[in-house]
């Protein structure tokens, strides 16, 4: 197989999106530390055929085959599901309440002992101001048990190249009048908000987080360090810069980091041309500076491993990703390791203090 095979998506496909199986079948090696408690905090459920689908059937392939103790998952909103009929304002309900049926499917025990989707973070538009309480507070009455939080997308480029979201966000979302006034209903409903943002637009993320300290702030993709398009000439530059950026934001307590997000072009290391797919090594090596600065500035409380399931899928099976995870880990104490893996996760989305404890068949 050539590498041209690999990165030719289907018409219509997002290139971060396409995934090549027999690519990634090239390489195979032993699971890492098979007992260690995993929750994984991001992924994604979609039908987007011809071009992808990924359902339960699908994301429970993956772990399974993985070899990984994975307790659980939480969804994060990728528009998908809504409603087709009714308010406007209220579709994103049929992703919530797709989404909690695919949690009580797994909560069943009839597709085995991981609880997929056992938490939500969904999607409201809070850019039509206060009036989103009410969309929010009908995402909570459809999956109490679940319902976590919300992603309002804001990852906003100038250049093409780095701009990857079908339905790119305004500039300056984060700054704008109406959308803060939909985030101030947040923390009074006790949601966390999931931020998605690329490096040059933290410091309007600090400026939101210091206008609502009490909100709980979750930064998806370690933050979003561009290093393709314009800033591929400079990519010391602007390491600096997101690095400046992060550990400023990680003054602010009320703010975590999802560390993940490493199988997206974005990193401009060029993993999706090659013959081979990357061991977990070639993975670990690789994002291991990014890793160091997050771990330094958050702290293992504050930081979550994520799969970013099925996009990060272009690059790394499930196996091959959470061996890269547990290889950054490698050399930190047994507790910080295990929040980084599960705890930390569990605790700041609400969920069942189990899911980051080894279920109970797996105890010696």
């Amino acid at each position: 197989m050539t590498s041209s095979t690999h990165t030719k998506p289907l018409r219509g496909a997002a290139p971060h999106h396409y995934v090549d199986d027999e690519w990634l079948a090239l390489r195979s090696e032993p699971v890492l530390e098979p007992d260690l408690p995993i929750f994984d905090p991001h992924h994604h459920l979609w039908d987007r055929r011809p071009h992808s689908l990924y359902l339960l059937p699908e994301i429970l392939a993956d772990i399974n085959a993985s070899g990984h103790h994975v307790r659980g998952t939480a969804f994060v909103e990728c528009t998908s599901m809504y409603r087709a009929d009714g308010d406007p304002r209220m579709a994103c309900l049929g992703q919530v309440e797709f989404v909690n049926g695919v949690g009580a499917m797994s909560a069943s025990g009839v597709y085995g002992p991981v609880r997929v989707c056992a938490g939500i973070v969904g999607k409201v538009d809070l850019s039509e101001g206060a009036s989103a309480r009410e969309v929010l507070e009908a995402c909570i009455a459809r999956a109490p048990d679940r319902f976590r939080g919300i992603r309002h997308m804001a990852a906003w480029d100038a250049s093409p190249e780095v701009s990857s979201l079908v339905r790119p966000p305004p500039r300056g979302l984060l700054m704008d009048k109406g959308f803060r006034a939909g985030f101030a209903q947040l923390a009074p409903l006790g949601l966390v908000f999931d931020a998605w943002v690329y490096h040059p637009q933290l410091p309007e993320l600090i400026d939101l987080v210091d206008t609502f300290p009490d909100t709980q702030v979750v930064l998806n993709h370690m933050g979003g360090r561009a290093a393709i398009g314009p800033y591929a000439a400079h990519v010391d530059g602007a390491f600096d810069n997101w690095a400046r950026s992060v550990r400023d934001l990680a003054k602010r307590p009320n703010v975590s980091v999802k560390i993940g997000g490493i199988g997206m072009r974005l990193g401009g290391f060029g993993f999706h041309d090659r013959d081979l797919p990357p061991t977990s090594a070639e993975l670990a090596d690789t994002w291991r500076p990014a890793f160091e600065v997050c771990l330094e500035a958050f702290g293992a409380s504050r930081a979550m491993f994520e799969s970013n399931f099925p996009v990060d899928k272009s690059v790394s099976s499930y196996r091959t990703m959470w061996n890269t995870f547990k290889r950054l880990a490698s050399a930190l104490p047994a507790g910080d390791k295990a929040a980084l893996m599960a705890g930390t996760a569990v605790r700041t989305y609400r969920l069942p203090p189990e899911l980051a404890q080894r279920a109970p068949e797996s105890k010696p």
